[in-house]
């Protein structure tokens, strides 16, 4: 446990009797690594974080920080004392206070000044430091938030939500600056987010919730290219799923037979996980499948492909790739690596 910075055991959180927010959570954080807790809407991964910090108590379960006992076994440490810096969503800072004096709050003694004006410096904000709030845009007001946290030199730094307040173009940047900051004073970092590119750009790791529970955690190449449940594929990345039937050769689909054996019995139903790039079509006045809308992605477009079954299927191309809805074409499978495929919402291995 020593080089762990947080270990969570069995953590378990009910509000007023109903189902679980978390339940029987496990999770593991690596001193300097930055994970990002990520899932849907209501899944818990706010109640995880908060009850990390301290501002709720686990009605059942550990928390370890550090390797000192923060909450189990009848002990609960209070936030202010667990050595957890904390961004929130609406960064929270003093209004009536400069970005200097917000970074400076908790922090005492005679190298205080050096400190902030090493923050100040680190975060791009030396220029700042005279301003308020209200004068700083909401980039600079996320980045006082951050230096304001890692002040007081804490074990741990909780991110909840920390760019959903910033518009597309400047979230971009921010998580940038935030992931550059973060590993420049090696910060161990777990930061909460629905946002999937969000997750794959700033996690070292990511860990997957889903009701209560975490459902997968790995690297995000991981994540993103064998996700263990059919959730997990639903939710990283644009997914669609196809029925297959597994044969010996392959696992056969309305659009071909997708070269890649499956440790399953020949005969069994399976859904294969398709990506837009996993799939090629070309026009043809014999295709039994339909172009039914095109949307322009800037370098690229994706087409929205209607199957003979009816079913859906979207498809990239070039963005100088013009083809009209209602154009007949023909779709086949070019992944040119091993598909997810699910039985029952489970992966599927493949067949050594």
């Amino acid at each position: 446990m020593d080089d762990f910075a947080v270990v969570c055991r069995g953590l378990t959180k009910t509000f007023d009797g109903e189902i679980p927010a978390v339940y029987d959570l496990d999770l593991e954080v690596r001193e300097g690594e930055i994970l990002a807790l990520l899932g849907p809407s209501g899944c818990g991964k706010t109640t995880t974080l908060r009850l990390i910090a301290g501002f709720i108590r686990p009605d059942a379960g550990e928390i370890a920080i550090a390797g000192r006992m923060v909450a189990g076994g009848g002990r609960f440490v209070p936030p202010e004392k667990r050595g957890v810096g904390m961004v929130f969503q609406e960064h929270a800072l003093f209004p009536h206070l400069t970005a200097a004096e917000n970074i400076a709050f908790g922090l005492d003694g005679k190298d205080s000044s050096r400190q902030i004006a090493y923050l100040l410096r680190l975060t791009g904000l030396e220029r700042f430091g005279d301003r308020y709030p209200h004068e700083l845009s909401g980039g600079e007001r996320q980045r006082v938030a951050l230096a304001r946290a890692l002040a007081t030199k804490p074990v741990l730094i909780l991110l909840d939500e920390p760019f959903s307040n910033l518009d597309a173009d400047r979230r971009a940047q921010v998580r940038e600056d935030v992931r550059a900051i973060l590993k420049a004073t090696g910060s161990t970092a777990v930061f909460v987010t629905h946002d999937q590119e969000e997750a794959l750009f700033l996690g070292d790791r990511l860990a997957v919730m889903d009701r209560g529970r975490i459902v997968q955690t790995g690297a995000p190449d991981e994540i993103f290219h064998t996700p263990q449940t059919r959730f997990v594929a639903e939710f990283i990345g644009s997914t669609d799923f196809l029925p297959g039937v597994v044969r010996e050769d392959g696992v056969e689909t309305e659009i071909g037979l997708l070269d890649q054996r499956l440790d399953l019995p020949p005969g069994t139903e399976v859904e294969v996980a398709v990506r837009f790039d996993d799939v090629v079509f070309e026009q043809s006045e014999a295709g039994e499948s339909m172009v039914l809308a095109r949307h322009f992605k800037g370098a690229y477009n994706i087409y929205r492909l209607r199957l003979p079954s009816g079913r859906l299927l979207h498809a990239m191309k070039a963005h100088t790739e013009l083809i009209r809805p209602g154009t007949p074409v023909r779709i086949r499978l070019e992944p040119g690596h091993p598909l997810a495929c699910y039985h029952l919402g489970q992966a599927v291995a493949n067949r050594k």
